[in-house]
């Protein structure tokens, strides 16, 4: 397993990291207290594209849909890249928690080298999107815009990734406030420059969807920029002097080893459901309608979990490299509590007004039925959805990324989505049937990581090293 490399000397736990193993404070109130701002600052990367398709849905529903297009070719595209540099989290954090800051500092530094790497490959994912846009049979006359959308996005991928191994290594040191304050700063610039270049205001002729998307470019700068400069006192002694060994082929590749079942646990679940969106437009319009109104809400209440889990991340890590045990334990306790709390609040909301909140989005009665039977069913896997996002956070940061791949290929590929197909298109629940299938995958999921902890919390634990 990718944790089982470890230095050969161990250390007593007593001369380990004061900052872990002396801490009185909390493990829950410390786990709230790293997970709040990582929260928003999911929401806030979120956000970015909400703006852009509020932005441009004043224009036409052609661009809008191109812009929709756009954005959803572009996530796709950047997660695998996005999820390997997770592999940052355990390195970064046990490092912490050892002490071991020359480690930090080569993480960091190796995590820009793959960040440059990996923008290569995500620009030649994007290049060819007007084939594959034809392949696909997208609608010809939103072809052009989406392609342009995505040519302009081609060098934000750069500072997104740049800006991914910032915030990793900011949040292992517990360093979160310049990332809050950067991506507010990154929303209010999109926005307005959204403003300038969709419009054609300030003497910028109105560029539609181009526009939104040089809007997108120029923020995206701007928030890699604007975290190095808010953030240079905790990152300067990381990034300066640069080091040779960071640049070492093996300990690169072996970070890689560690970060590509992230990237693609994170691919596969977008395509499982992608799959299912694919499968509820097969069932009808007034079907697709609701399922996009459940999913956004599902979406949105996850956004809690995923920081709660990066947060897990960063506390297990720090504790394990502390040789801390007992904290370890602890601080993944208080990640369970802190996303299966929150996500059964949220279930309750779900099952007791589902059509409440459907109505929200849209007044046709036929809608809101199709999305009152389907939020219900999210409220069921709430909880569930919660506890595997917590989970795969809790791995991390002991160091595990190839479970919760291999409970992902299991639950959502191997068993949703065939209970999703059966349900859907072989009884009478149609779109209920297909949600029914992210029942099965997350619980599945959920209960296979749980066991996993429970299996390496019995084992002696140590520390990833990638050198």
């Amino acid at each position: 397993m990718t944790h089982a490399a470890h230095e050969d000397e161990p250390r007593p736990i007593a001369t380990a990291s004061s900052t872990i193993s002396a801490a009185p404070e909390s493990e829950l109130r410390a786990t709230v207290l790293l997970a709040l701002p990582v929260v928003l600052v999911q929401i806030g990367m979120m956000f970015m594209g909400v703006v852009d398709t509020v932005m441009v849905g004043h224009v036409s529903a052609r661009v809008l849909a191109a812009v929709a297009l756009g954005n959803l070719y572009f996530f796709n595209a950047i997660v695998l890249a996005n999820g390997t540099l997770m592999a940052l989290d355990p390195v970064i954090a046990q490092a912490v928690g050892a002490g071991d800051m020359e480690a930090v500092s080569r993480a960091v530094q190796r995590g820009i080298i793959l960040a440059l790497g990996l923008s290569v490959v995500t620009a030649l994912l994007m290049l060819p999107a007007h084939a594959l846009l034809v392949l696909t049979r997208q609608q010809p006359e939103i072809i052009p815009d989406t392609t342009a959308y995505l040519r302009i996005s081609i060098p934000g991928v750069l500072p997104f990734l740049v800006f991914v191994v910032f915030r990793q290594a900011l949040q292992a040191l517990h360093r979160v406030a310049p990332i809050v304050w950067t991506i507010v700063g990154a929303n209010l610039c999109n926005a307005g420059l959204n403003w300038v270049f969709v419009y054609g205001h300030l003497g910028s002729p109105a560029l539609g969807a181009s526009g939104s998307a040089l809007a997108t470019l120029v923020s995206r700068w701007l928030m890699a920029i604007a975290l190095l400069v808010f953030a240079w006192p905790a990152l300067r002694p990381h990034l300066v002097p640069t080091r040779r060994d960071a640049r070492l082929v093996t300990p690169l590749l072996r970070l890689l080893e560690l970060g590509v079942p992230v990237g693609l646990q994170q691919l596969l679940e977008s395509g499982a459901f992608g799959a299912i969106g694919l499968m509820m437009g097969m069932l009808g319009t007034t079907e697709m309608a609701g399922h996009q109104i459940a999913i956004t809400l599902a979406a949105l209440t996850f956004m809690v979990p995923l920081g709660v889990a990066a947060a897990a991340a960063v506390r297990v890590g720090r504790a394990v490299g502390a040789r801390d045990e007992p904290r370890a334990k602890l601080a993944a306790r208080a990640a369970f509590v802190c996303g299966m709390g929150f996500m059964s609040v949220t279930a309750l909301l779900f099952l007791a007004a589902p059509r409440l909140l459907a109505s929200i989005f849209t007044s046709e009665t036929g809608v809101i039925a199709i999305a009152g039977v389907l939020i219900p069913v999210a409220g069921v896997f709430q909880i569930f959805d919660g506890a595997q996002a917590v989970g795969a956070g809790v791995l991390r940061g002991l160091g595990d990324t190839r479970a919760p791949l291999i409970g992902m290929i299991a639950g959502y590929w191997l068993i949703g989505l065939p209970v999703s197909l059966i349900l859907g298109f072989h009884t009478s629940l149609r779109a209920a049937g297909l949600w029914w299938g992210f029942v099965a995958s997350l619980s599945i999921v959920a209960l296979f990581l749980a066991w996993r902890i429970r299996v390496l919390f019995r084992r002696e634990i140590r520390r990833v090293t990638v050198e």
